[in-house]
């Protein structure tokens, strides 16, 4: 059972995985240069492209990256950071599997009166081929339940009283978070652990090992652990890899 945290720089320690090994990827990366992570940040379009390489190395076929992140502001227009990962991923092989929104409880500053309030982030979901695992979370009220008609062939199809989620999650953000675990806010950019395990169900079945590059306060690997999967996290920031040392408790 691998139930391992690296502490160092990611792009040094993903060598150490093996080719086709990780059966899903589930980050968060450093948003352009909004936050500085304790000054230990060097993060640039060079570094974020050896990252999306090296996951679809290590990476199995049927594998999935989800990709949570956002772009920074500058000079008036966000950057689009985000998009260029995106397009990059699938230039390399990924398949944009699917474009999902993180929205968030909270609001942040929007920096300029004649901007809207940002209220949401990025989940850019990339498979190598087809994902091997979908087990779509299935708790959004159907309006109408039993049996309903209309399918192209012409039949009948039943109708449950829960149908799959739409790809728009809302979560409580921040000091909010569900978490009760006030080690992880030590961290400036944590992310609820109901969207890490709802990411986990989603797209990994148990025993399956999943890896965070940037794991942070650690939330993608408690996730994993909690919901029985293996995980390997690294994080370079020494003060954040002891967070995750004392919540994970290994």
């Amino acid at each position: 059972m691998i139930q391992e945290l690296w502490h160092g720089d990611c792009l040094e320690l993903m060598k150490n995985i093996p080719d086709d090994t990780v059966d899903m990827v589930l980050t968060s990366p450093p948003y352009d240069n909004l936050r500085n992570y304790n000054n230990s940040l060097e993060w640039n379009e060079e570094i974020w492209k050896l990252v999306i390489v090296n996951l679809f190395r290590l990476t199995k076929d049927g594998a999935t990256v989800v990709w949570v992140v956002g772009d920074e502001t500058v000079n008036g227009s966000e950057t689009g950071t985000s998009f260029k990962q995106s397009l990059f991923a699938k230039e390399i092989g990924f398949n944009l599997w699917d474009t999902m929104i993180y929205e968030k409880s909270g609001m942040s500053f929007p920096g300029s009166p004649k901007r809207y309030y940002n209220t949401f982030e990025y989940m850019f979901i990339f498979s190598k081929g087809p994902p091997k695992t979908a087990n779509l979370i299935k708790d959004r009220k159907n309006k109408y339940v039993g049996i309903q008609g209309g399918n192209k062939r012409g039949g009948l199809c039943k109708r449950g009283e829960y149908g799959r989620r739409f790809n728009i999650w809302r979560y409580n953000n921040g000091k909010y978070n569900s978490s009760k675990d006030v080690k992880a806010f030590k961290h400036p950019a944590i992310f609820p652990e109901k969207l890490a395990q709802d990411h986990i169900l989603s797209w990994s079945n148990e025993g399956d090992i999943i890896l965070d590059p940037f794991m942070g306060s650690g939330t993608t690997c408690l996730a994993a652990k909690n919901l029985n999967r293996q995980f390997i996290g690294i994080e370079k920031e020494k003060e954040y890899y002891n967070i995750c040392i004392e919540r994970l408790k290994l």
